[in-house]
């Protein structure tokens, strides 16, 4: 029960971000379609913690895993930034819909299991490290401890500690002071460490802004004006399947060809979301000790076929694509190993839907603490990896680093595959690769060159 409050509590914040990447006022070009649409910012965040709410019930209970699902990030900044400069944001949501029925076929028919199986170990564990790597920069990056040189175009430093090089102002104070606070009671094994450094956090939050009124990244910790209210769930159902591929659709105006150009678009979120999602178990199924000694997770067939299921949830309730959250790993370091931790973060974000306003006291430099401290938890995985061997270093090394260079699982995925693949052929030693890696390895290469492809085909 503890680990499944932390959990959602460490996730909580995308009931808020996904109304940001996804939504918009009408009338303004920020997030809207190719014809001006937008989608309700309001209606965003009841469908985000909706379909958050029962797929991590429907996890839980089926897959008995303490992973918890809501809206990738990946998924909806790619509908937001890339497909809908293309098509409608119905149109968008059918594109999701049909990867998650694509997912759903593969895991079914057992291929996305033999990809997981087909991982090498050294490969497993650079993954779970680079996913530690990645929601540690997440909590810096949330929290405003490292941001972006706001002119980058004229330096070498394209980020930097801070607003000036140091801790400026009082919402990363918080940060840093509550980083230190939850590092001490992990280190001192206190049970609910991250729950209670998370409360107090939030307390101090309130505190300083009660005195010095500051800009906080999401959610300001002050004590709300209402409880809640009902919530507006009028974009579920909201999805026009197959009209991106036709010659009447939207992005017709756009694509020489809709057809390639809307399979090319329907191409990369199936490939963001399926590797998404089988990196991201790895890593969670490893810091769990749940995996096996190969890093296989027993029953990840049908996890596999659950979590597609979250892709067609999460397009037919217009908040994208719903996958397995890494911030699944703070609940998991409170003790969380069974589905009980899902169906208590489910019930809390269907609760969310109707009392906003409460969870919105906590400020996002509250809980961007705990994954920092799940951060340098994970990235002990890489103890397992014979560093000394550059066969097994460079995947590693790239597979790990791209995860947060790129905020993208996916992309270190491919890298770390496609660099294993290559120095195995170097070493003489191609035949001993799965030829399952080789195949995802061609794919990768061909996600990563997609763009050229799309412009040589329309």
């Amino acid at each position: 029960m503890r680990g499944g409050i932390v959990t959602f509590f460490t996730m909580a914040y995308i009931v808020v971000l996904n109304p940001i990447i996804l939504g918009g006022h009408p009338g303004k070009p920020i997030n809207a379609d190719i014809h001006g649409d937008v989608l309700p910012m309001a209606a965003v965040a009841a469908v985000t913690a909706l379909v958050a709410g029962v797929m991590c019930v429907v996890f839980g209970v089926v897959a008995n895993y303490p992973f918890a699902f809501a809206a990738g990030l990946g998924v909806n900044s790619l509908l937001a930034v890339s497909v809908t400069t293309q098509v409608t944001w119905p149109e968008a949501m059918g594109l999701v819909v049909l990867n998650g029925v694509i997912i759903v076929a593969l895991a079914v028919t057992g291929f996305r299991t033999a990809v997981f199986n087909a991982v090498p170990a050294e490969l497993k564990a650079a993954i779970t490290a680079g996913i530690g790597v990645f929601i540690a920069f997440i909590g810096f990056v949330n929290a405003g401890f490292v941001q972006r040189v706001p002119d980058a175009a004229h330096t070498t430093v394209p980020v930097r500690l801070g607003e000036s090089g140091s801790i400026s102002t009082w919402p990363v104070f918080v940060f840093a002071v509550g980083l230190l606070l939850m590092g001490v009671l992990t280190v001192r094994k206190v049970p609910g460490g991250l729950l209670i450094g998370i409360v107090l956090t939030t307390v101090l939050a309130i505190v300083v802004q009660a005195v010095r009124p500051s800009r906080w990244a999401l959610n300001a910790p002050e004590l709300p004006h209402s409880v809640g209210g009902l919530p507006d769930l009028s974009l579920i159902g909201k999805v026009d399947l197959f009209g991106a591929f036709t010659e009447h659709g939207s992005a017709s105006h756009v694509i020489a060809a809709p057809a390639i150009g809307a399979s090319i678009l329907l191409f990369s979120i199936v490939l963001a979301n399926f590797f998404d999602a089988m990196g991201t178990m790895t890593g969670l199924g490893e810091e769990a000790g749940l995996a096996d000694e190969n890093g296989t997770l027993p029953g990840i067939g049908k996890a596999l076929v659950v979590e597609g299921t979250g892709a067609i949830a999460g397009g037919l309730g217009s908040a994208s694509s719903n996958t397995v959250f890494v911030e699944s790993a703070s609940g998991i370091a409170e003790g969380a190993r069974t589905g009980f931790a899902n169906l208590v973060t489910g019930a809390l974000f269907l609760a969310a839907m109707f009392f906003t306003p409460l969870y919105q006291v906590v400020p996002l430099e509250a809980v961007a603490p705990a994954l920092v401290i799940v951060g340098a938890l994970m990235i002990g995985q890489i103890r397992t990896i014979d560093l000394t061997r550059f066969e097994y270093a460079l995947p590693a090394f790239l597979t790990i680093v791209a995860m947060p260079f790129t905020y993208s699982i996916a992309n270190g995925i491919g890298l770390g595959f496609i660099s294993w693949v290559v120095l195995a052929t170097a070493r003489g030693k191609a035949r001993e690769v799965h030829p399952i890696l080789w195949a995802v390895a061609v794919v990768f290469v061909v996600y990563f060159a997609r763009a050229p492809i799309q412009e040589l085909l329309t």
